[in-house]
């Protein structure tokens, strides 16, 4: 078929040598216009959806993580403040990244400018070390020889767990075993369960925080060179209740977070918070 297109069009479109096939430049304009094709597609069918039921759709390429342990706590509140959009998800298990040009809106951790995106702050890349309160105080009140952790890690994660523990002062926590899943909601979830100690993202512990599920596994947080940014393509415009999603997320989320740094005032979150990015 690609062959007959070539032909008809008197152009090459690929370049082929073995064992890779790139596109030429007539290549490049075809894709674009077939690209374009599809999203113009999916905006008239988009519309259509809207016009026949009154709902919008807005998709979400967001971690799993995010979803179950942030998100669907508050989806109640979703649904009452926005009664008319309904959600639909690409989900990432381990460390978000990839494309969102077939998506609304992504959460991404970016460093310095994103020329492919256009990019709203949710707040920077904090870590908070936390399990569950039973947890803490088994190991805080077990004997010195006796004592023991399990850090519970993330196998994909940019960041190097081991190496960030003396930033978070663990040592009365003892010798360190290691507990590592490909998913970040597993990882959470464990930690709920009292398995161990995880790094937390703030943006996704910040309401089992809250609500006194996980604590602060010490008084301190890190914050990265990294920052939060809720993203969309700038090749693809961003629906009005796409818009409203994403100042939803952030306004819930920078709720959260003021409310976690009264309540664990040790972390010392507002020197975070307070810097200009």
């Amino acid at each position: 078929m690609l062959a007959l297109l070539e032909e008809y069009l008197e152009v090459k479109l690929f370049l082929r040598t073995p064992g890779k096939t790139v596109l030429t430049e007539s290549g490049e304009i075809l894709y674009q216009g077939v690209i374009d094709g599809f999203h113009n597609i999916e905006a008239a069918i988009h519309e259509i959806r809207t016009r026949n039921t009154g709902l919008e759709t807005v998709t979400l390429s967001v971690s799993t993580a995010f979803t179950t342990h942030w998100l669907m706590p508050r989806m109640h509140k979703l649904q009452a403040q926005l009664p008319n959009i309904d959600l639909r998800f690409q989900l990432i298990s381990g460390s978000v990244s990839g494309s969102v040009e077939d998506v609304d809106l992504g959460i991404r951790f970016v460093t310095g400018e994103d020329i492919l995106h256009d990019a709203s702050l949710i707040l920077p890349e904090i870590l908070v070390p936390v399990c569950s309160p039973a947890y803490r105080k088994q190991q805080l009140e077990s004997p010195g020889n006796d004592v023991s952790t399990t850090l519970i890690s993330l196998s994909d994660s940019r960041i190097d767990w081991f190496e960030l523990l003396p930033n978070f002062h663990l040592q009365a926590y003892g010798t360190t075993h290691s507990l590592v899943f490909s998913d970040y909601a597993v990882v959470i979830q464990a930690a709920l369960l009292g398995q161990g100690i995880a790094i937390g993202w703030l943006n996704i512990v910040s309401h089992w925080l809250e609500t006194g599920s996980l604590v602060p596994a010490t008084p301190t947080a890190i914050a990265t060179e990294r920052l939060c940014h809720l993203v969309h393509s700038r090749k693809k415009p961003l629906s009005d209740a796409a818009k409203q999603v994403r100042e939803w997320i952030i306004a819930e989320t920078q709720n959260d977070v003021a409310n976690v740094a009264k309540q664990y005032p040790e972390l010392k979150l507002e020197s975070f918070l307070a810097k200009d990015f």
